[in-house]
């Protein structure tokens, strides 16, 4: 597989160029995320903007957040969870959870119930005790 790392340079560039007031983020809400093209076992994203969807875990502050991106990938295992979203079956990827300034996110897909926030929360707490 051939990576892509001086595309997702440029873009990062680009990212942290914008001058645009962060987004009204809440907890629980899904959101397409500029994750990056990565190394090894990291996940990477996908498409020009290099994103995939993740879960908005904690709210650091107005400008910067804990997340989880998914997959809808059927994995097993305690670094993943299934939840569900809009009747689709996608998959919290635990292990791959980090902190992204708000200029990484851009567009709001949607929020997960609070059952499916409750269980990807709990399997997080879960992984690292």
């Amino acid at each position: 597989m051939i990576k892509r790392f001086i595309e997702w340079l440029g873009l990062k560039e680009k990212l942290n160029k914008n001058d645009f007031k962060p987004p009204l983020v809440k907890e629980g809400d899904i959101w397409w995320i500029s994750i990056g093209e990565n190394i090894g076992s990291e996940i990477s994203g996908k498409s020009e903007l290099f994103s995939r969807p993740g879960i908005i875990v904690k709210k650091l502050s107005h400008k910067f957040y804990m997340v989880i991106p998914t997959t809808s990938q059927m994995r097993d295992g305690s670094w993943y969870t299934k939840i569900s979203h809009n009747k689709l079956d996608t998959y919290a990827c635990l292990h791959q959870a980090r902190t992204v300034d708000f200029r990484r996110l851009s567009t709001r897909i949607g929020q997960l119930d609070s059952d499916n926030f409750i269980k990807v929360k709990n399997a997080f707490l879960n992984l690292y005790k």
